[in-house]
């Protein structure tokens, strides 16, 4: 039983899971409990969730949690939320929601991204916002509502963003941070505010959206009817969080600048903290705010990076252990005898924003086994977020000190010693596995006090625990297959868009 301890909770909606974790003051994982949700494709490119599932599901993860613990709800000091980045939430006058939420992830809103673009003049929006108009992102999708759904639009009252849909059941007050603020198309990232200028452009209401609050801020605190329903106390404060990605910066210790943060799971994110709003211009990579006050990121996002060996795993060795797949490669040398591999299955968004981009295994000959064929897909997915690592630097970020990686990828040493070498930096891993909820949870005990600054919960918590640094004799080998690489993409641009 846990007892007299400073005990903090954090909430992430993801798009496969409600999850809540309680951190001690001394980082350590007490509980922690997730709620699988389920994702609705109505129609092709589609991917839309129930905001009541996601309540439902949070619910049970929060009871499951503190009973695990064998404590009382008023024993929780605050509670932070982070989630999905983009997803659009529409609510009535009286909070109800209007229809399925639109994800990140859905590819509906093409034709809105382009009106957009026309409304505001492509180089005028990146310059604004840090982005160029994407489908993933909040703004195309309110339009494409208000142009397909008429009846739900006339009804708007509320826009809010998925775990800001949580905040709003758990304190009733309609609020959210300026990191997932700023992954909405609609915000100033310079001004960490609403951008009128965009708001104005679209014809959006700027009624319409919440208040916006630095990520320790405390935005609203548990009500009584919360309180019955999740074993929660009443009062409990309720910090702004962060977005998936920057509350997974702070759960990392990826705060400063000169520090990049390395995701290798299904994609893969290149995450660079500034303390200035720097964006690249020609939108290559996301500018956001920071969930940490007055810091800002850029982030590069591949959308196949452990994804890549993934299906690279299921569909020439299926049922083979990842860990048994990738030791056959470890006696294969640097550079696959020739073998590369472009890991565009998905598309790509950084740093060729092509969504008809695709994979390739280019340089195949018979001498070449299975083996081979598996360090190519790892050399391909480290030259991939190489390209996001070459984007930071030329955006005037400099060079950086270390890389914190992340992610199912990065449990391979193999995998880690080439990154390592082929961007000439040191990786190393850090002691918190448990992704943005623990993020959320250091950014709700500075809320509430526990520490003075991010900067000191994250010195107080995150530790190095291992260290791959680059090998010389293998760096410039690495260089020079990195140019080849680099040309593949633009030959093959224009055969990609005959193949759709």
């Amino acid at each position: 039983m846990v007892t007299e301890k400073t005990l903090l909770l954090g909430l992430d909606i993801s798009t496969t899971g409600a999850k809540a974790l309680l951190v001690d003051e001394t980082g350590a994982v007490v509980s922690a409990f997730s709620t699988p949700l389920t994702l609705s494709t109505p129609h092709p490119l589609w991917s839309e969730q129930d905001p009541a599932e996601w309540w439902t599901s949070m619910v049970q993860s929060i009871r499951q949690t503190i009973e695990k613990t064998g404590v009382s709800g008023d024993a929780i000091d605050a509670i932070g939320l982070t989630g999905q980045m983009h997803g659009l939430v529409l609510l009535d006058d009286s909070g109800g929601v209007l229809r399925p939420a639109i994800l990140w992830n859905d590819q509906r809103t093409a034709s809105q991204c382009d009106d957009i673009r026309k409304r505001m003049g492509k180089d005028r929006l990146i310059q604004i916002t840090g982005n160029d108009a994407l489908t993933g992102f909040t703004a195309p999708k309110i339009l494409w509502v208000r142009e397909n759904e008429p009846d739900v639009y006339n009804r708007v009252r509320h826009i809010l963003l998925p775990k800001d849909y949580i905040r709003y059941r758990l304190t009733e007050e309609y609020a959210t941070d300026r990191a997932g603020g700023a992954g909405t198309l609609l915000f100033d990232i310079a001004q960490r505010s609403w951008s009128d200028e965009v708001l104005n452009s679209l014809d959006i209401s700027p009624d319409w959206l919440p208040p916006t609050h630095e990520g320790p801020q405390i935005t609203g605190r548990i009500t009584t009817t919360t309180a019955a329903k999740t074993g929660l106390a009443v009062g409990t404060p309720v910090v702004a969080g962060g977005s998936d990605q920057a509350a997974q910066a702070v759960g990392s210790g990826v705060t400063r600048p000169g520090i990049v943060g390395l995701t290798l799971g299904t994609s893969g994110v290149v995450f660079a903290s500034t303390d200035r709003a720097v964006i690249e211009p020609e939108g290559r990579l996301h500018a956001f705010c920071h969930a940490i006050p007055g810091r800002w990121h850029l982030m590069g996002v591949m959308l196949s990076a452990a994804g890549s060996l993934q299906w690279y795993r299921d569909t020439l060795a299926p049922g083979t252990e990842f860990e048994d797949l990738i030791e056959t490669a470890r006696d294969i040398p640097l550079g696959s005898d020739g073998l590369l591999f472009l890991p565009y299955l998905t598309g790509e968004r950084t740093p060729h924003p092509d969504p008809l981009a695709r994979g390739a295994f280019i340089g195949l000959t018979s001498r070449h086994t299975q083996a081979h064929m598996t360090r190519s897909v790892l050399e391909g997915v480290a030259f991939g977020l190489r390209d996001g690592f070459e984007l930071l630097r030329s955006a005037g970020l400099g060079e950086f000190s270390q890389v914190r990686v992340s992610g199912g990828g990065a449990k391979s040493s193999l995998w880690r010693q080439i990154l390592a070498d082929v961007f000439n930096m040191e990786l190393v891993t850090v002691n918190t596995t448990e992704g943005a909820a623990y993020g959320a949870a250091l950014l709700a005990g500075v809320g509430a006090g526990v520490w003075s600054s991010v900067d000191r919960a994250v010195e107080a918590t995150v530790t190095v625990t291992g260290s791959t640094r680059p090998r010389g004799t293998n760096v410039a080998e690495y260089q020079r297959i990195y140019d080849v690489y680099r040309q593949l993409y633009p030959a093959l641009k224009q055969t990609f868009s005959q193949l759709v």
